[in-house]
């Protein structure tokens, strides 16, 4: 179908960001600027042939320079939290921003990538890459870095992010998508009646703060338990310490035999609109994070959002990984190139 770019918006540096919508032959459409590497838009059909736009943003350029809750935003070179800000690699420790209580959070609110202006390439098979350089010691992490994420489209309708870093020290790279979803349309109101699946017989128990304690527990039994499909809201408010210190659910799932391939982790229904969506992904873990914190303010088309209006299904390594040697490593390096795929598809 080709890629439509325009103009998005011109920075207070005076750098023009640019809009590119990917199209398919079934009708879905994302929007993606080179401001964040972020997903603006996403057209999705239902099975009347209503589309409607299923991802929480912003009309203009102005809205993502807050972006309190990281709407579509593309997450680096770290996402999801590092206890106590810091973080040893071979020997050497290192310090990077305090701005969750004592932890640190997406890595650094206005300096990470969702706030860079990327470059962007279209490319011949219907797709868009953003890259970026990011210096040794950019904001406190090791080594000089190469970072592109490639969006595309097919006619299947699976939005694919392909990821791809490379750094010439080892150094910490868990990145995700940060996309907030909400099946019935992005002004619908409240995704608590969605019904998710997450194959994931277990998840990442944390402390006060959201740093996990490094056990790997069984969701059986518990709140937490997704392996049967059931609505988000059916138990979000149980008397259950894990939901209180969230507010509702924000925590990693343990992928069921996730070995580095793609697989699907996780389907998500809208009884409502009659859409669904398979995740896919190559990474150990996905942060679901209902949606709890997010701020009362204004989005697209005139849309008001507030807590539990869209949700995220983050793919990562899981948080704090860097300190829990039990974890899968995210550490890389001359001799590790970082490459994770992730897969949303509408069915």
């Amino acid at each position: 179908m080709g890629i439509a770019k325009e103009i998005f918006g011109t920075t207070k540096e005076g750098k023009e960001v640019y809009a590119f919508t990917l199209e398919n032959a079934k009708g879905m459409k994302a929007r993606v600027i080179n401001f964040g590497a972020i997903l603006v838009n996403l057209y999705v059909p239902d099975a009347e042939g209503n589309t409607e736009d299923v991802v929480l943003g912003f009309d203009n350029l102005e809205g993502y320079y807050g972006n309190g809750s990281f709407f579509g935003a593309t997450i680096g070179p770290n996402a999801n939290r590092i206890g106590n800000a810091k973080f040893e690699i071979n020997g050497k420790t290192y310090q990077v921003d305090v701005n969750d209580g004592p932890n640190n959070l997406h890595s650094h609110i206005e300096l990470a990538y969702h706030k860079r202006v990327w470059d962007a390439v279209v490319n011949d098979d219907n797709s868009v890459t953003f890259s970026l350089e990011a210096p040794d010691g950019d904001m406190g992490f090791p080594g000089n870095k190469k970072i592109s994420v490639t969006y595309s489209l097919s006619d299947d309708n699976e939005l694919k992010l392909a990821y791809h870093a490379t750094s010439d020290a080892d150094t910490l790279i868990n990145m995700t998508n940060h996309t907030y979803f909400n099946l019935s349309g992005h002004k619908a109101g409240k995704i608590e009646d969605h019904i998710l699946t997450l194959y994931a017989s277990n998840y990442t128990p944390v402390v006060p703060g959201a740093i996990p304690t490094g056990e790997i527990a069984s969701v059986a039994g518990t709140p937490m338990d997704f392996t049967t499909a059931k609505p988000v809201g059916q138990d979000i408010n149980a008397d259950f310490e894990q939901l209180k210190l969230t507010l509702g659910y924000d925590h990693n799932w343990v992928i069921d035999n996730a070995d580095g391939t793609l697989r699907e982790i996780a389907l998500l229904e809208d009884p409502k609109s009659g859409r669904k969506m398979k995740t896919y992904t190559t990474l150990p873990g996905v942060q679901f994070y209902a949606g709890n914190c997010i701020s009362k303010e204004n989005g697209k088309a005139g849309a008001v959002y507030e807590p539990r209006t869209g949700m995220c299904l983050e793919t990562q390594y899981y948080p704090d990984t860097i300190n829990k040697p039990q974890f899968p490593s995210a550490v890389f390096g001359p001799n590790r190139e970082y490459d994770a795929v992730t897969v949303y598809q509408f069915v």
